[in-house]
């Protein structure tokens, strides 16, 4: 069977880079969207990346957000659109720029299967998690606008939900504010057993280049919830500390006293503050079975043999 040809939108960040490599050890012919307006010495950073997955074998379409034609000329060349523009910076609106990605999709009309960049919570379950106005409600509502967009243009796709890259949320031992294991005392977020799915960001490509030829994901949410991945905040810690040899100690913040933390924040941590209370005193990512709508990548791909989060950790010892 022939190979799908990808086009990696986004194709030089955290998330992005990993799909390219993942699309290209599946053996897909893997294009990588540059854009037009790269060339500024505040661009070097992205140029060396396309330069070096260009080295490995991806193919380099050049092309802007700001040129319909050259987006519409770019997907012609390809059957399958994976995108993972961040939206980490919120108030940017770079999720909104798919829209015009969504416009030269419909009018190519040659592509297979298009992934939006989602990659985190499933946007469709958060539409009563956050009241109007609550920092963070902007991403979700722009994800669901795309998706809007999507179905409205009967663009074959598939969304992919990953829950918490563990670079973010598992070196830290889901500490807000740093990347790193705390060294002496760990804050416990009510009270800690609530489950979380962690997930390695290869593992999140790995899974998602799957999905884009298999009939099974077609119009579908993919839900990434590996097993052994499934794991409370105290059980993350313990294995850390079995690891390492320590006991850390435990302080425990309860809801109100979590959300007031972030009074006196900017915008961007307020969002980071609504987004863990959502996770972890909430249960959002496991508080639902998968419905008809949905399917769960490790059952799909059981050849995939996931990073459980021990092995993670070992990196920061």
């Amino acid at each position: 069977m022939e190979k799908s040809r990808v086009l990696v939108v986004g194709g030089t960040g955290y998330i992005g880079k990993r799909i390219v490599k993942a699309s290209l050890a599946e053996g897909h012919p893997t294009y990588v969207l540059q854009r037009r307006e790269i060339g500024s010495t505040s661009d070097i950073d992205k140029l060396q990346m396309l330069l070096s997955l260009k080295e490995q074998g991806a193919r380099l379409v050049e092309a802007s957000f700001d040129d319909h034609r050259s987006l519409v000329d770019a997907v012609k060349q390809v059957d399958v659109v994976i995108c993972t523009m961040s939206g980490v910076h919120f108030r940017t609106h770079n999720i909104l720029l798919q829209l015009k990605l969504v416009d030269a999709i419909k009018e190519a009309g040659n592509i297979k299967r298009f992934l939006p960049s989602e990659f985190g919570m499933d946007p469709a379950r958060m539409g009563n998690a956050m009241e109007a106005g609550t920092p963070g409600r902007a991403t979700f509502e722009e994800k669901m606008e795309i998706r809007k967009a999507i179905e409205e243009a009967n663009i074959p796709h598939t969304y992919i939900s990953a829950n918490c890259f563990a670079g973010y949320f598992c070196g830290n031992l889901s500490q807000l504010g740093t990347l790193l294991p705390p060294k002496h005392t760990a804050y416990i977020y009510g009270t800690g057993n609530v489950k979380v799915i962690y997930m390695d960001e290869d593992d999140v490509a790995a899974y998602t280049v799957k999905c884009i030829d298999d009939p099974r994901t077609l119009n579908k949410t993919v839900y990434l919830r590996p097993p052994q991945n499934i794991l409370t905040q105290r059980e993350l810690i313990a294995k850390w500390e079995n690891l390492k040899g320590i006991e850390l100690e435990k302080i425990t913040v309860t809801g109100d006293e979590f959300l007031a933390s972030m009074k006196d924040m900017e915008y961007v941590g307020k969002v980071g503050v609504i987004f863990y209370y959502h996770i972890f005193y909430e249960g959002c990512l496991t508080n639902f079975e998968i419905g008809d709508d949905g399917e769960e990548a490790s059952q799909l791909y059981p050849e995939v043999h996931y990073t459980r989060m021990d092995e993670y950790l070992k990196r920061y010892l």
